[in-house]
């Protein structure tokens, strides 16, 4: 009895500290394969943005699958909004409420946030 109480404590510890370390990751290793992608996609829309003086329209989607989004259906599906300033976001939605991994052309880098152009 005595035994299993402690193999039982020990392992509720372990639980614990793991859900710990998992939380302080920083987002580029929780994230990786996600950041991945969306650094392709970034450098498409400003090949894009190059190529014909404006970003795509926040509602053209056939033209954003030829610039790498995948369909909506997957989830956590990747969004993208502007300001119509020449900025852009990339928001990755896996949930109802936020905050989400965002990138954003004027800070130009991933981070956990909110939406600012929507």
């Amino acid at each position: 009895m005595k035994k299993a109480l402690i193999i039982g404590a020990s392992i509720i510890i372990f639980i614990i500290i793991f859900v710990t370390i998992y939380w302080n990751l920083p987002i580029t290793i929780t994230r990786k394969s996600d950041i991945e992608s969306g650094n392709k996609i970034i450098q498409n829309i400003k090949n894009y943005q190059k190529t014909n003086g404006k970003l795509p329209d926040n509602n053209d989607w056939n033209t954003l699958r030829k610039l790498g989004f995948p369909l909506k259906e997957k989830a956590p599906y990747l969004d993208y909004a502007t300001d119509h300033q020449g900025n852009f976001e990339l928001i990755y939605i896996d949930g109802f409420d936020g905050p989400y991994l965002l990138w954003n052309s004027n800070e130009q880098k991933w981070t956990i946030d909110f939406p600012k152009f929507k």
